[in-house]
């Protein structure tokens, strides 16, 4: 909980994949209140305010992915809004402000992005949508102890290149600094 409000005024990339965790875990304990208190609360949190405030955060969760049908997949509509404003700020580096340094980052991890949503099944997502699928698969793999090779490590850091840039754009025009979108000189 107290990750997540760092991460979403920090790092808006972690913050998705930090959230794609939480609701994977929350679905791996059964939406059990009591099971996610006793196994991921209370050994983080240790005062009983900051637990309650946690059972809180995290009931309001549960509650929320019940409501809209994520018992088994998909994800909170708070994701799906950033990750809109990240496509939108995407399509207006590449194709409005044309910025050459993102366009290069873009063409870096082109063919990894392809690779990865031909092998992974993923349809016509955006390639945002793409490069966060496969940071939080990369992810899952490093949590299960699975290695990574050389080859598949390289191509995942082409799209944490892109994200990271976006990233940081993201956080930019959030703060009103719209220099972005300015040509460059």
């Amino acid at each position: 909980m107290f990750i997540s409000q760092e991460k979403l005024q920090s790092n808006i990339a972690e913050y998705v994949i930090y959230m794609y965790q939480v609701e994977d875990m929350i679905r791996a304990y059964n939406f059990n209140i009591e099971k996610i208190r006793a196994n991921v609360i209370r050994p983080q949190v240790k005062s009983e305010s900051l637990e309650l405030e946690a059972v809180k955060w995290y009931e309001d969760i549960i509650q929320e992915m019940k409501s809209r049908g994520l018992e088994t997949k998909g994800h909170l509509h708070r994701l799906g809004e950033v990750i809109t404003e990240m496509i939108y700020l995407h399509n207006t580096l590449k194709d409005v402000v044309k910025d050459q340094k993102y366009l290069d980052l873009l063409t870096a991890a082109e063919e990894n992005v392809e690779a990865f949503q031909k092998k992974s099944d993923l349809g016509a997502l955006n390639i945002v949508e793409v490069c966060f699928q496969a940071l939080y698969m990369k992810l899952l793999l490093k949590l299960q102890g699975k290695e990574v090779s050389a080859e598949s490590e390289a191509a995942f850091d082409t799209m944490r290149i892109v994200l990271a840039y976006l990233t940081k754009a993201y956080h930019q025009m959030k703060a009103g600094d719209m220099s972005m979108f300015e040509p460059a000189k």
